[in-house]
């Protein structure tokens, strides 16, 4: 879509005019960022120019030919791109692949449970929780494979082309590699351009502005502002994202810090806004509702993963299509926003029986020509040329591109991979939610409920 800009100013910092094309492709080495919904690809062969592009790398594909690898994950953008694009690596590769893909919190509460009883499959998976993997050995390490010549051409790979963040991401403490990133996403700023016309307002800067431009646009028909609330860890992206950007943080010496003044002041405003000006039933809201309600103009502001765009700039899903603004995350004044970014990555089962080939499709999955075609279907990749290129611009938006570029740009990974890899950073961030969720339904203030689920999270760690 081309998102109607004539709602921000040509001097935003969110404004597609102010940066030039040469200043975002600069940036996209500096970036690197985590989520939900894109429309299959078409259906294609390799064309003989592709298929040119996998040749000129020096290795075999067909080495392990007549193999069958399975392939597990959620039901996300990524999986809806790659989809398309299996049979494809069959024909390059000889391997057949099986796919599981799954409702997202389905897959995310099965699939410890397969791991830990040392199933063989899948071969390879979507994975979020880095940290309780290693320290139980169901991922397989990676840095033997890439310095296998016989199943990898880094000259061909091009690493260097890889975000910042993409690169850093899967690094463990003692530098070993057990994970490739497969997205790139930052929490970003949704608003539908007519409310804001309507009263008359510019996008919202801090959040105190959001606050206030959340309780003006809200009528009987839309909400304010929709974001996920639901008492679970997968519903934790937007709250972090408060927390990062008024200085707290998620986990420190190996301590949940989310009792800390900072953390409380950003819950206690993430409750107001949901409380004041929030969807009905905000407090059961996920990923999907707040999707939903956005595309469906149920809700005049959204506040979720970069990854949405793809959705709402698409008119045969999206009611806001031609109205929609894509923005930096808030900020508090005199501190720049911080929002939470993630990479999706994907790992190859410790105990799987076809480890070369399950590294053959990673390195196929995440190669240059492979994100090129997925990106342009909207894909946000982990990879500088896909950023960068038209197709991708196009199908993502430009001003959308932009903004979660903004957002990645202002992301600090460190902070994200301090909760992400931590090894029970399930538990942590289920304790965290369930205080926030506390919050949002008026169940107890900021301060008792964030110094409780801190208590109950460090518990955890103890053990």
């Amino acid at each position: 879509m081309a998102p109607d800009e004539k709602w921000q100013s040509e001097n935003s910092p969110s404004s597609p005019g102010s940066a030039s094309r040469r200043s975002f492709v600069k940036g996209l080495g500096a970036a690197g960022v985590a989520l939900p919904a894109l429309a299959m690809l078409p259906r294609w062969g390799i064309a003989e120019d592709v298929t040119a592009l996998y040749a000129k790398a020096a290795m075999d594909w067909k080495q392990f030919a007549g193999q069958t690898i399975t392939l597990a994950g959620a039901i996300h953008p990524w999986s809806n791109a790659i989809t398309p694009l299996l049979w494809d690596f069959t024909k390059l590769t000889g391997i057949s692949v099986v796919t599981d893909f799954r409702l997202e919190t389905t897959y995310l509460g099965a699939l410890p449970i397969q791991l830990n009883r040392g199933d063989s499959t899948p071969d390879v998976f979507m994975y979020t929780t880095y940290g309780q993997g290693i320290s139980n050995g169901w991922l397989e390490p990676l840095n033997a494979h890439y310095s296998n010549k016989s199943l990898t051409d880094l000259g061909w790979y091009d690493e260097g082309d890889l975000l910042k963040t993409a690169r850093a991401f899967p690094l463990w403490r003692d530098g070993e590699r057990y994970a490739c990133p497969i997205t790139s996403e930052a929490v970003t700023l949704f608003i539908n351009g007519d409310a804001l016309a309507a009263k008359n307002l510019p996008v919202p800067q801090t959040f105190d502005e959001l606050l206030v431009t959340a309780n003006a646009v809200k009528t009987n028909e839309m909400s304010g502002i929709a974001m996920r609330a639901q008492a679970g860890g997968n519903s934790s992206v937007p709250a972090m994202s408060f927390v990062f950007s008024y200085g707290g943080d998620m986990v420190k010496d190996n301590k949940a810090a989310f009792a800390s003044p900072e953390a409380i002041a950003a819950i206690e405003m993430f409750g107001r806004l949901l409380s004041q000006a929030g969807s009905r039933g905000v407090s059961g809201y996920e990923w999907y509702h707040v999707l939903d309600d956005f595309l469906q103009r149920k809700t005049a502001i959204a506040i979720d993963s970069s990854n949405f765009a793809t959705d709402i700039s698409n008119p045969a899903k999206s009611h806001v299509a031609g109205q929609a603004v894509f923005a930096a995350f808030p900020h508090v004044p005199g501190r720049t926003s911080v929002p939470f970014m993630s990479h999706w990555q994907a790992c190859i089962n410790s105990r799987s029986r076809n480890k070369r080939a399950a590294f053959l499709f990673l390195l196929w999955a995440t190669s240059k020509p492979t994100s090129l075609r997925t990106a342009a279907a909207g894909l946000a990749t982990t990879r500088v040329s896909a950023w960068s290129s038209e197709g991708f611009k196009k199908a993502f938006g430009a001003q959308a591109a932009e903004a979660a570029l903004t957002n990645l740009q202002n992301a600090d990974v460190d902070r994200a991979k301090a909760i992400l890899f931590h090894p029970l950073s399930r538990p942590i961030l289920d304790a965290f939610m369930i205080g926030v969720n506390e919050v949002v339904s008026g169940a107890r203030p900021a301060k008792i409920a964030m110094t409780n689920a801190a208590e109950k999270a460090n518990a955890a760690i103890r053990g």
